[in-house]
């Protein structure tokens, strides 16, 4: 399957951490951000903050070894968007300047560990940005089609692949995403013990699944992100499939 190339990472984080910031702003500090229940805007901006921070230094410092950054700031209002703007471009501008070779720490598969903090930044941000949008009557806004096919690959291949997803079920099952727009097809294989296994083609490969979503790539971004109710999609088959996804999918901090 064809994914972003680490130039079209950048550029989808760039535009990401600019949405949010707008977004942001036009919410205001106090605004709740119902995707993330608890969380105002300005608790929002600290965490993307600290993320962007973190891996700036983990880049621009080349370290091999895991580092826990400095943790989040205590600004608020205007103070706070201009310190979110500011480490979001040094953010940028540190992959940019990134050699291809570039030696650093990651925690996922990927080609390169250049490839890796382009991608995994590209879709924090992305899915933050709708997080921010959330704060508005307008809610989260379109993805581009490529960006969102590639953060549903992301979260399949990648986060979902690892022994720590929680997603299982009680005998094996099946889960078939299906972009309408790019054409790409998941067949995520679910069992009791083992973390999902995941095909990727262009085309349905093997037989039925138990469910099938499908849409738009970024509304099921969006939907498998939980940051859209799965009714956003259109679903086929066994819906307790589904809420099983929701309930136990989530990528949490840490």
């Amino acid at each position: 399957m064809d994914t972003l190339t680490i130039t079209e990472h950048i550029q989808a984080l760039e535009a990401a951490g600019r949405g949010l910031a707008d977004a942001a702003a036009e919410a205001g500090p106090d605004a709740e951000v119902p995707t993330c229940p608890g969380w105002r805007v300005r608790d929002l901006l600290r965490h993307t903050a600290m993320v962007h921070r973190w891996a700036t230094t983990l880049v621009a410092e080349g370290r091999t070894a895991f580092h826990p950054g400095e943790g989040e700031t205590k600004l608020d209002g205007e103070e706070l968007l201009a310190y979110f703007r500011e480490g979001h471009a040094r953010l940028v501008a540190a992959l940019r300047a990134a050699p291809e070779d570039l030696e650093c720490w990651t925690f996922l598969p990927a080609p390169s560990p250049l490839a890796f903090w382009a991608r995994r930044q590209a879709h924090e941000t992305t899915v933050h940005r709708a997080d921010a949008e959330s704060a508005l009557a307008s809610g989260p806004g379109p993805v581009d089609p490529a960006v969102g096919a590639d953060g549903i690959d992301e979260l399949f291949c990648a986060f979902h692949a690892r022994d720590r997803s929680r997603v299982r079920t009680t005998g094996p099952r099946t889960l078939r995403v299906r972009t309408t727009d790019t054409d790409n097809v998941w067949t995520v294989h679910l069992s009791p013990t083992d973390p999902p296994r995941t095909e990727r083609a262009f085309h349905v490969t093997g037989g039925p699944a138990d469910t099938e979503l499908s849409g738009p790539a970024d509304r099921l971004y969006l939907a498998l992100w939980n940051r859209l109710p799965i009714d956003a999609v259109t679903l086929t088959g066994d819906e307790e499939l589904a809420r099983l996804w929701r309930e136990t999918s989530a990528i949490t901090w840490g």
